[in-house]
This record gives C-alpha cells, sequence and structure tokens, in this order.
C-alpha cells in the first residue's frame, strides 16, 4: 500500500526531529495531566504537537488518537487510516538520560486490533532506532550516515534469556511472583529500565524473553494502554515470532477496546515464557 509507505517515510522525519527536541528541549513538567493521570513534561506536548502536524500533511489519515490528549480526533474525512499513538513513551526517564521512544499503532477504517494493519516504534538511546512491521514482514533501521539503514530482520527463539517484570512488586499477586521468582530460578537475568519501549527493544534484538506488566493491587486493569502501546507491540512481536497475551492468555490481538485510553495486563514473549505465564495463572 503506497500510503504504508509514505506514512513510514513521515515517520522518519518525525524521529528526526524528535531524537533532536530530546537534545535540545527541557524535562521539565508541565502543569497539565494527561487522561492516565500522569503529569505531562513540555517535551511531550511538544512531540505530540510535532506528530499531529506532519500526520496532517497526509490526506489518507482520517483519525488520530493521542495518549496525550483526551479524545481521537478527524484529520481528515476522505481519510481511510487511523492512527494511534504515545509521542514520548518513557518521558519520565528524561531527566537520568535513560532511552525513552515513540509508538505507532496503524489501523484500518477503526479503531480495533482486528483492523490493525501496520505498526512502528522508536527507540532514542545511543543511536537512534526503528522497528516497523507490515504485511507479515518486520524491519529494523538504524540511523546513520544521515539516513535509515536496514538492518537484520529481528527474530524470536522459542527461549530466551531475559525477564522485564513491570509495575510496584509489592501489588503483584501470589501467582505473578511465583511466575517472576521461577524464570530467575532458571537463570533469566533482570532487565528492566521502567520504559516499555527500550525493554521490549532489548528482548526482541536478544533473541526473547518475557516482558510482563500484570494486574496489581494499584492498578488492577493494567497500567498499559492498548491502542498506543499494547497492541502495536503485540503485531511486532507476532511479526517476529512470539507472542502477547493477557492474564487469560487470550491473544493480546483478540481484545476488544472501548476508549482510547484503555488499559490491560499484558504478557511480550518468546513461546516457551508464553506458555510458562499461561501455566502460571491457570493454577
Amino acid at each position: 500500500m503506497q500510503e504504508i509507505k509514505r506514512l513510514f517515510d513521515s515517520v522518519e522525519s518525525i524521529a528526526i526531529e524528535i531524537s533532536s527536541l530530546i537534545v535540545s528541549s527541557s524535562s521539565d513538567y508541565s502543569t497539565q495531566q494527561n487522561s492516565s493521570g500522569d503529569t505531562q513534561l513540555e517535551l511531550d506536548l511538544q512531540c505530540d504537537e510535532l506528530i499531529v502536524s506532519r500526520l496532517k500533511e497526509l490526506e489518507f489519515i482520517k483519525m488520530i488518537a493521542s495518549e496525550e490528549r483526551e479524545d481521537q480526533e478527524l484529520l481528515h474525512s476522505d481519510g481511510r487510516l487511523y492512527v494511534a499513538y504515545d509521542p514520548l513513551d518513557g518521558s519520565s526517564l528524561i531527566d537520568v538520560n535513560l532511552s525513552v521512544g515513540t509508538i505507532f499503532g496503524i489501523y484500518d477504517a477503526e479503531f480495533s486490533a482486528s483492523k490493525m494493519i501496520a505498526s512502528i516504534y522508536v527507540v532514542y538511546g545511543p543511536r537512534v532506532e526503528i522497528v516497523r512491521a507490515y504485511g507479515g514482514d518486520i524491519e529494523h533501521l538504524i540511523y546513520r550516515g544521515e539516513r535509515f539503514v536496514e538492518q537484520k530482520r529481528p527474530k524470536l527463539l522459542n527461549r530466551g534469556k531475559l525477564n522485564s517484570p513491570g509495575g510496584t512488586q509489592q501489588f503483584w499477586s501470589r501467582e505473578h511472583k511465583k511466575m517472576v521468582d521461577a524464570l530467575f530460578a532458571q537463570g533469566y537475568r533482570l532487565r528492566y529500565s521502567g520504559g516499555m519501549v527500550p525493554d521490549l527493544h532489548q528482548i526482541l534484538l536478544k533473541g526473547g524473553g518475557l516482558f510482563s506488566y500484570p494486574s496489581a493491587a494499584d492498578n488492577p486493569d493494567g497500567k498499559l494502554r492498548k491502542l498506543f502501546e499494547v497492541f502495536p507491540f503485540a503485531f511486532i512481536y507476532e511479526c517476529a515470532g512470539g507472542e502477547a497475551i493477557d492474564e487469560s492468555g487470550r491473544r493480546v490481538l483478540d481484545l476488544e477496546c472501548q476508549n482510547p485510553h484503555e488499559s490491560t495486563p499484558c504478557f511480550f514473549g518468546s513461546k516457551y515464557e508464553i506458555e510458562l505465564v499461561k501455566s502460571s495463572y491457570a493454577k
């Protein structure tokens, strides 16, 4: 689809612009909160405005939904694609100079997991990287020499070595604590930065493992939003040979979404780790 190619090209430009904003802008908090109750950085708002301005240039995009905006917004009434995005995921890590990212989910004519046709995320770290999936294919690109250069296709092995457990441990359920301990007992290494994008990126490029953000006493429905975070990464992980499920063992991309900011417990990983999640929660 020519529209997807144009959108991919636009995201490449957006990534370089946001990378420059991260370097040149402050990490001060604004006086505003988003729909999830998080106090927004000035940088969150700047990145959001930048993305909106670039997406408005694409006449085939009908509707957008942003993690930083209350409601979805109409861009072009004659457009077809719906784009949900998190402009700066993990932005609270900016002031300690850890990696952050941008996430895009692209949907055909409605915001529904069953209508997702492409997904993109950007990592801003020592270098700028993009991973994107469309048509069953997945690409990994690194910005070098003023352009994005394609790398080896990411692929998740049947079993990995990394464990990235999200949330506050004191609020975890007994089942989740036992599962995490079981992974460490099998020699898994802890890799958790507090940023969804860099942690899932690391698991993907290192060949496998488990990223989990469960229901907990402080977040019964989980914390990660379906449209902006969970669905896009589920799409990419499935394209790379992995899986993404909720606590009931249901495939994430089979879940419904009633509003743009709805969240869900979620688990992303290789097939071995996902089977461990299913058996742990079944008990």
